[in-house]
C-alpha cells in the first residue's frame, strides 16, 4: 500500500472515531430522555385509572345514555396519528406511518371522509406531502407535553364530534413495550364503546347529583385528554428506545469498523518497514 492509501485509511480511521463520538453521545441522550418520559407516564397513571373506572360504572347504569356513546354512522372519520420530531430512530416513523397510511386509505376506499389529525414533526411532514386533509398539526410537543395543552387539543376534538364534523375518532401511535420492543397501534377514542362490558353487569347506578350521564360527559374532556396524553408519552417514550438502540448499534458498527481499519493501516505499515528493511539490506550487499 502506498503512503497515499496509508493517510487515507488514517484519515478515515479518524472521521469514523468523530462518528463514534456523535453516536455514542446521542445514545446516552435517548436513554435519558426515555428514563424521563417512563416517569412521567407512571406518574399519572392512577388518576386516570380511577376515572376510567367510574366512567365504567356509570355505563353499566340500565339507563344510561350519552351522545360520546352513540354510533351515528355518518361515516366520517378524524385520524389522529402520533409520529416522532427526528429521525435516527430506525424504523420508528416508518411504522406507525405506514399503519396510519393504511388506516386513512381504508376510510377513503370505502367512500368516508376523512380529516387528520398530526402530532409530531415526521407525521405533519408526511401528511402535509400527500393528499390528505390535514386540519390541526402540533409539531415538536411531545418532549415537553404538560396536561393542559392536551386538554387544549381535547377541546377541538370533542366541538367537532359534538357538531358532527366526524362520527369517529381514531388514534394511531406507537406503543411501548419493552426499551427493545415498540408497536404500532391503533385505537377508537370516541364514541366510547364497550365500557359497559368492562364495568360488570348492568345495575341500577350509583345515586350522584348532577345526573350520571352529566357527570360522565363531564368526564369525557378528561378521558380522551388522558389517552391522548398517554399516547404521545408512550409515543415519545418509543422513539428514545428505538433511537438508543439504533444509536447503540450505529456506535458498534463504528467500533468495528475502526477496528478493521486499524488492522489494515498497521499491515500496509508492517508491510512498508518489511519492504524498506529488505532494501537496505539489498543496498548494504550490492556494496
Amino acid at each position: 500500500m502506498a503512503t497515499a492509501n496509508m493517510k487515507d485509511v488514517k484519515r478515515r480511521i479518524k472521521s469514523v472515531e468523530s462518528t463514534m463520538q456523535i453516536t455514542k453521545a446521542m445514545q446516552l441522550v435517548a436513554a435519558s430522555k426515555l428514563r424521563r418520559a417512563k416517569d412521567k407516564a407512571v406518574a399519572v397513571q392512577p388518576f386516570f385509572e380511577t376515572l376510567f373506572k367510574t366512567m365504567c360504572d356509570i355505563s353499566c347504569d340500565r339507563a344510561f345514555k350519552s351522545v360520546y356513546t352513540k354510533k351515528k354512522f355518518l361515516n366520517s372519520t378524524l385520524l389522529i396519528v402520533v409520529a416522532g420530531d427526528r429521525g435516527l430512530a430506525g424504523g420508528f416513523n416508518s411504522n406507525v406511518l405506514k399503519m396510519a397510511k393504511a388506516k386513512a386509505d381504508d376510510v377513503l376506499s370505502s367512500g368516508g371522509q376523512l380529516r387528520v389529525m398530526a402530532v409530531g414533526k415526521k407525521a405533519v411532514e408526511f401528511f402535509e406531502k400527500r393528499d390528505y386533509d390535514l386540519v390541526w398539526k402540533y409539531p415538536q410537543i411531545a418532549e415537553n407535553i404538560d396536561t393542559d395543552t392536551v386538554i387544549d387539543i381535547v377541546e377541538d376534538i370533542i366541538a367537532g364530534f359534538r357538531n358532527g364534523d366526524y362520527d369517529k375518532v381514531e388514534l394511531v401511535y406507537t406503543t411501548f413495550v419493552s426499551a427493545l420492543t415498540q408497536e404500532p397501534c391503533s385505537l377508537q377514542i370516541l364514541p366510547v364503546e364497550d365500557l359497559d362490558k368492562l364495568g360488570g353487569k348492568k345495575h341500577p347506578s350509583t345515586i350522584y347529583d348532577p345526573s350520571p350521564e352529566e357527570v360522565f360527559d363531564g368526564m369525557i374532556p378528561q378521558y380522551i385528554g388522558g389517552m391522548l396524553y398517554s399516547a404521545i408519552v408512550d409515543s415519545y417514550a418509543s422513539e428514545q428506545a428505538a433511537r438508543r438502540t439504533a444509536m447503540e448499534s450505529a456506535t458498534d458498527n463504528a467500533g468495528e469498523m475502526i477496528d478493521n481499519l486499524s488492522l489494515l493501516y498497521n499491515r500496509a505499515r508492517q508491510a512498508q518497514i518489511t519492504q524498506e528493511l529488505t532494501e537496505i539490506s539489498s543496498a548494504t550487499i550490492g556494496r
